[in-house]
């Protein structure tokens, strides 16, 4: 489940995040106009609940009104992509995902540079979607994401 931003606001996001980029890191970057926010990932569900969760959304949606989101700060999980076990889910924003096996101390510098990127905006949001993510197909073999299902909030 995803909240969809508009297009300008995906743009100021990539361009925030250059100073990352620029690290020339073993990551897959997300293009601009594949960024989201993942309120709840699902994991591999199949085809045959895609009509299911549709109607869970649709149930989950109705009567909620839109609110302002804040999003705020960068930062990154493990290197290894994994969360410790126990670790309850945050919403986030992925803006790259780690390659396969980087080498020791890839990532060095990584933090200090997180550190010193500023963001703060506040987003109206007024629709949650079921998103499906398709790893290893998009441009430079990053995830497509296509939405299945768009709820609106009223």
């Amino acid at each position: 489940m995803a909240v969809n931003f508009p297009a300008a606001l995906r743009q100021r996001l990539w361009a925030a995040a250059a100073p990352a980029r620029e690290l020339q890191l073993p990551v897959r970057w997300v293009a601009a106009e594949a960024i989201h926010l993942t309120v709840k990932f699902l994991g591999e569900t199949g085809a045959a609940r895609t009509e299911e969760l549709g109607a869970a959304l649709d149930q989950a949606v109705t009567g909620v009104r839109a609110i302002p989101v804040t999003i705020e700060g960068f930062g990154a999980f493990d290197p290894l992509g994994f969360a410790p076990e126990g670790r309850p889910f945050r919403p986030h924003i992925t803006l790259g995902r780690t390659r396969r096996d980087p080498p020791r101390n890839a990532f060095a510098g990584l933090e200090r540079v997180l550190e010193s990127m500023v963001w703060s905006e506040t987003v109206h949001v007024d629709a949650i979607s079921l998103m499906k993510s398709v790893t290893g197909q998009g441009r430079g073999h990053g995830a497509v994401y296509e939405e299945v299902k768009h709820g609106r909030l009223s």
